[in-house]
This record gives C-alpha cells, structure tokens and sequence, in this order.
C-alpha cells in the first residue's frame, strides 16, 4: 500500500517538546495528576468510538471519519497525538471509558437522562432527528403504530431503544429485536436485503450513510431534536472537560468544525443514487471472482487492489468481456496498442488485463517527478492514465503559471477543465484535452476506492474479502 496512517517524527518531535515544557506548570504543587496532566504525560489522547462511515474509518488517506477528524483537530490544539481504540460492540463504550481504556467517547453519542447521570458531557457539537428507515417500494411508514406486525431491529442499549421502550407503554403490541454486536451499516443492509423491514437512525448517520444503500428512504422522523456531544468520566475532575469547552468555542468560531462536517455532507452525492446502487450491485454479483485476480496482481506490483479494483469498475464495470466503439477492451479498457506495449495477447482475458492495467498505471506513476508525494502522485497518475501524461503535463504547467502547485493534485484538479478551452489548451504543448473527464474519472474512482475501503476495514457483509 503506498499510503501511511503514521504522522511525521517532526510532527512528533514538535509535540514531544510540548509536552516538556508544559511539565514544571503542569505538576508544580499538585498531589493528584487531571485528567488533563495524563494526557500530556503520556502525549496523546485516546479516542473511544466505533467503527462506521459516520464516526471513524480508514480512507485511502489514513484515518478520517467525522468523529474523528474533530477528535484529531482538538488533539493538534492541546498538542498531543490521537490513539484510537474501537469498541467491537456500542454498549461497550462506557464500559471501556470507565476501565480507562480511553480518554473519551465520541461516536455520535445522544444525550439522553441515563447517560447524563453515568457520563459528564462535553459541548454540544451537533444534533440530529432519529429517523425511520425503510426500504424504497415497500408501504411506507409513517408512524410507530405501523411499525407493529414488522420486522424491525435496533442497535442495543442506544437511545432508539429508548424511544421505542417508551412508545410500548401505548403500542404494548410494538416489538423489536435488539442487535448487541450489529452495526448500523448492517441493519440498513438487512432493511435492503428485505431481511428487515426497518431500523432507526439519526439523521446525521443515515445522511452518511445513505450513499451505500441507494435503496432506502426515510418514512418519518421521531422526537425533537437530539443533541451529540462528547463523554467524559465523571467526578470532580473536569480539566480535560474544560480545555474541551475551549476549543469547541474556538473551532466553531472560526468556522473549522462546520468545514470538517460539511466535509462529509458534501461526499454524500458524489456519486449519484443509480450509480451508487449499480456499484453495489456489481460488488455482490462481478466481484467476487474476480477479487482474488485483484488481489494477487496488486500484491506482486506493490499497490493496494481496491485502487485497482476501483480503476476496473470504473472502466468496465468488472465486465470482461466489455467494449466501446473506440477501440479499448476488457475489464481494464486497454487500447490495442497499449495491451501489444505491456505484452497482453488477450484483452478479454480477465487476469491479462488486470496486470496490465496494473503496469500501465504504474507506468504513469513512475513518469511523474519523484518528488510527488503521496497520495497526490497516485491521483495524478489516474488522469495520465485516462487522459494521457501529455496532458497532464499540460495541466501541471498551466497550474504553475496560474501560481498553484504543480505537484498538489487539488491545484492541478481545478485546472483540468480548462485544458478544453481553446484560450487556455492553445498555449498548451498537446492541445485539447477533455480535462473535465478525467477530472470525474479520478473523482469516481476515488469514490469507489473509499467505499471497497469503507466494508474491507470493517468487515462489511456485503463484501467478504477471500485470501
């Protein structure tokens, strides 16, 4: 794989100098460490959550997800590293945060009485309505009575248990399965698969959510409106409660924490309804066999096989036996005179094609400036490969002369387009270029690569990995 989730040792170092010299005013007449003084000891703060589009995930950048970029930004403000332990199960949650396993919990948690007298609560930082899911086509529900008679499951011990507790009082026929070691994700793939005919969910998750399960709709919303903060451990210790009140006020002022959550808002349409719906399909019904040809090539070139698996769907939908009227074949869209280059005799032929996509990308990869880096060089060698390197060096010039950055791929991105307008490409060395198509192409695959990422690394039922 080429990407690292590790933080630079400069990072580190820089932080570690921190931390020594806060020591003599941390400690200076105190007889019991804060909360706060540990964290500095020890020069990280460990974030409890769980696994999920929503809260934290490995993106082909490393970690990210909405919990946990905000977590890693207050982490950058006190000046330590973020550690992360995942809770196999939500209710283990609290239990980890009380065993010291972790310095607070943030996984979209509500507040709600029972928690407010087991946790201390940091600001709130976002809300969301609980919603209920069901499957497009089916009758829609409209309220909890019609969810009598039905199959419907919620994640054990969380606050839509506890709404559904209390609507039992006057709906004493209202039943439902409580899931103790089920995400989310797999409720809403139960609800899809007609295995269930309906879960509830906060708003904010099943937004995120929404662009995997293409076939699933909202029938009504519950309750007003639930606030999410943080969880700390309760007592009189509330130092590393406060340096949170601290940065909420600053991130919210100046307009970082909306960006980090607008971040995942806007990734939720990058792919359309019909297309998202056709990539899940084709992961269930192409992917399988072919998934071990992905991986065995990705291995024997270095490179990880979602990328390049994401490259196939995107050139053939994983259709070997694919074709356009210009010519290029194969699950890897080859030309012919690119397949007779890279020495493949038969485009059709599955496992030929996918090396030689494999090496035609690595081609494009090595012929950019070493001093590229990562993850930048891999999207850069994505539109070479789409558009030709001709081209994008076009684009790398035209970006410079502009005053962006030739080697950052969100400066290059942005001038893609112009490489088909004739005052600009006139001055190019290659001409026109459809700039604007290899753009959406990197986008797609990028797309498509966070998904296969989103269920590998979190053992997702619909894709299960063969080694």
């Amino acid at each position: 794989m080429f990407y690292s989730t590790v933080r630079s040792w400069q990072h580190k170092a820089v932080r570690a100098l921190v931390a020594v010299a806060l020591l003599p005013f941390l400690f200076s007449g105190q007889d019991q460490t804060t909360a706060l003084e540990k964290t500095y000891q020890r020069g990280s703060l460990t974030l409890l959550t769980r696994n999920g589009a929503s809260s934290y995930f490995i993106g082909p950048d490393g970690e990210t997800g909405p919990e946990y970029d905000i977590v890693a930004s207050f982490a950058d403000y006190l000046g330590v590293a973020i550690e992360v332990e995942i809770a196999e199960e939500f209710n283990d949650l609290g239990t980890m945060l009380e065993k010291g396993q972790g310095d607070l919990v943030a996984a979209n948690l509500t507040r709600t009485p029972a928690r407010e007298r087991r946790f201390r609560f940091g600001p709130d930082y976002a809300e969301a309505r609980t919603v209920v899911v069901y499957k497009r086509g089916k009758t829609r529900p409209r309220q909890l009575a019609d969810l009598v008679g039905k199959r419907v499951a919620v994640i054990a011990g969380s606050s839509y248990e506890d709404l559904l507790l209390k609507a039992q009082k006057d709906l004493p026929d209202l039943q439902w399965t409580s899931e103790r070691s089920t995400g989310m994700e797999s409720l809403l793939l139960a609800i899809a698969d007609n295995e269930l005919d309906a879960t509830l969910v906060d708003s904010n998750i099943f937004r995120i959510n929404s662009q995997f399960y293409p076939g699933l709709k909202i029938g009504f919303t519950l309750a007003d409106d639930q606030r999410q903060a943080w969880a700390f451990l309760p007592g009189d210790d509330d130092s590393l409660v406060q340096k949170a009140r601290s940065f909420f006020k600053l991130v919210s002022e100046n307009g970082s924490l909306a960006k980090i959550q607008d971040r995942y808002r806007e990734n939720d349409n990058n792919l359309d309804r019909v297309g998202m719906f056709q990539f899940m399909k084709q992961v269930r019904s192409r992917l399988p066999d072919l998934l071990p040809m992905f991986q065995e090539v990705a291995q024997a070139h270095g490179l990880d096989w979602r990328l390049l698996a994401a490259m196939g769907y995107q050139e053939s939908h994983w259709d070997p036996e694919a074709a356009s009227v210009t010519g290029v074949r194969g699950i890897m869209m080859l030309t012919q005179r690119t397949a007779a280059q890279l020495g493949v005799t038969d485009r059709l032929d599955p496992e030929q094609s996918i090396e030689g996509g494999a090496r035609y990308f690595k081609q494009m990869r090595k012929r950019l400036p070493s001093r590229i880096p990562e993850p930048d060089r891999s999207w850069m060698a994505l539109a070479a490969y789409n558009m030709g390197m001709g081209h994008l060096r076009d684009a790398r010039k035209l970006t410079e002369k502009q005053g962006g950055n030739p080697d950052r791929w969100q400066d290059v991105n942005e001038r893609l387009p112009l490489l088909s307008q004739e005052k600009y490409y006139r001055e190019t060395r290659y001409g026109y270029a459809r700039g604007y198509e290899a753009r959406q192409y990197v986008e797609n695959i990028r797309r498509y690569f966070d998904a296969l990422i989103w269920m590998e690394t979190r053992a997702h039922p619909m894709l299960i990995v063969q080694n």
